[in-house]
């Protein structure tokens, strides 16, 4: 299993007029949290893109909230792959604040396009390569 954590603050841009943070704004926390644990690996999503000509479209998501993250609060997100990715990778997302208290649940799944073809694909073998490690 891979697992990641990454800090951010709560900025005042991405809270409503209560200075909760919008509900809309979880999926962008997600992406950061896909992003910056792919880059702990050595996966960089621009790499994959231009050099690879790989792309991840989103093909399902689901989000659980649970308690308010607010302006200025400094939350944690972890984000993890439990299982090796085949044809999908799946990433589970947990929000927490700085008391360690799960304020949101979320998972994302993508799969793999080849840019060139347009044709979906499975796992490429130089991703592959770089979880391997992670699932035994």
């Amino acid at each position: 299993m891979l697992s990641f954590d990454y800090t951010k603050r709560v900025r005042y841009s991405e809270t409503d007029k209560m200075g909760y943070l919008y509900y809309g704004n979880y999926a962008s926390y997600y992406e950061i949290g896909r992003v910056e644990t792919m880059r702990s690996v050595g996966l960089r999503y621009l790499d994959l893109e231009e050099e690879h000509k790989i792309m991840m479209p989103v093909v399902w998501m689901e989000s659980k909230f649970l308690q308010a993250a607010r302006y200025d609060d400094e939350i944690k997100i972890n984000t993890s792959i439990a299982e090796m990715p085949t044809k999908i990778i799946q990433f589970d997302h947990v929000i927490k604040d700085s008391l360690n208290y799960v304020l949101n649940k979320g998972s994302v799944k993508l799969f793999f396009i080849d840019m060139t073809t347009g044709k979906r694909i499975s796992l490429p073998p130089f991703m592959q390569k770089k979880l391997a490690p992670y699932f035994g």
